[in-house]
């Protein structure tokens, strides 16, 4: 009888535990990430140049990153890569727009540019001569709504890592820094994308206030770190394009300031600085030109 009992018990949690899941994934808003393409012209240059293989790596780990992050940001439902053909096979391109069954947004990652190559300087004064391996990219990340094919968001997103070689820039070593470096290079672009898809379709939002502190609705895997400052802005009417009647998104109005102080996997904490009309559901912005 206990055995019984608890082989129901079990069956009864994993079942609630299951209704959770998809109650919670229910939530989330669909995104299914295309395949990481460099553009044409890129890779014939790149081929001529005999850097293919390392653009290969690149896209590849890039493609896998941009995946990782996405759904680290935990504000999506990632669509398999798995999936991918048959759900872009069933969109209808046609007339320059199209929709993609049972997806919300679709995010289209383009390598614009890219460029690995070592960098010497000569210190005649010294008689000494330093190298360092260079790894630049330029990544387009596009963001379209599944269901109207309307373009979202465009962005250009520049990339690049340098670290000083050892003994010239052919040695075996180096080879391996080049690797490293390109590891880096393309998780910070998958970074950069992951954290741009989050703030164009879900942007930062104060999520409850106690005293000076706050609570945002982002966490860990988001581009948020302890010690940020971001600004604060209320909402106000929503602004009407007087040519094309087009909505032009509402008014911002900046009403303070708020520091990091502790990230966590789906929320973080911040010490208010400033403050002029502070509330729940207030947006936050980075400062142009701070980093993430």
């Amino acid at each position: 009888m206990k055995l019984r009992n608890y082989i129901l018990a079990s069956a009864a949690l994993a079942f609630a535990a299951s209704l959770g899941a998809q109650t919670t994934a229910a939530g989330l808003k669909k995104i299914a990430i295309s395949d990481v393409k460099p553009l044409g012209a890129l890779v014939e240059s790149v081929t001529a140049a005999g850097r293919k293989n390392s653009l290969d790596r690149v896209v590849q780990s890039l493609d896998s990153q941009l995946m990782d992050r996405v759904q680290n940001t935990r504000k999506f439902e990632v669509i398999a890569r798995s999936d991918m053909s048959s759900i872009l096979k069933e969109a209808d391109f046609s007339g320059g727009s199209f929709q993609v069954s049972g997806v919300d947004y679709l995010l289209v990652t383009t390598v614009g540019d890219f460029q690995d190559y070592a960098e010497t300087r000569e210190f005649a004064a010294l008689g000494k001569s330093a190298s360092w391996r260079v790894i630049r990219l330029a990544i387009v990340s596009k963001i379209y709504d599944g269901k109207t094919g309307k373009l979202i968001e465009s962005t250009n997103i520049p990339v690049e890592r340098r670290e000083q070689t050892e003994n010239g820039a052919n040695s075996s070593k180096n080879g391996d820094l080049s690797d490293a470096l390109l590891q880096q290079a393309t998780a910070e672009a998958a970074d950069a994308v992951a954290t741009r898809v989050a703030d164009v379709i879900y942007p930062p939002r104060i999520v409850s206030k106690i005293d000076r502190q706050v609570t945002i609705s982002r966490g860990e895997g988001s581009g948020v770190s302890v010690g940020q400052v971001w600004e604060v802005f209320a909402l106000g009417e929503e602004m009407i394009d007087p040519d094309t009647n087009a909505s032009l998104g509402r008014e911002e109005l900046k009403v303070g300031q708020v520091r990091i102080s502790r990230v966590n996997p789906k929320t973080s904490q911040a010490e208010i600085i400033a403050d002029s009309g502070i509330d729940k559901g207030a947006l936050l912005r980075l400062p142009v030109g701070a980093g993430r």
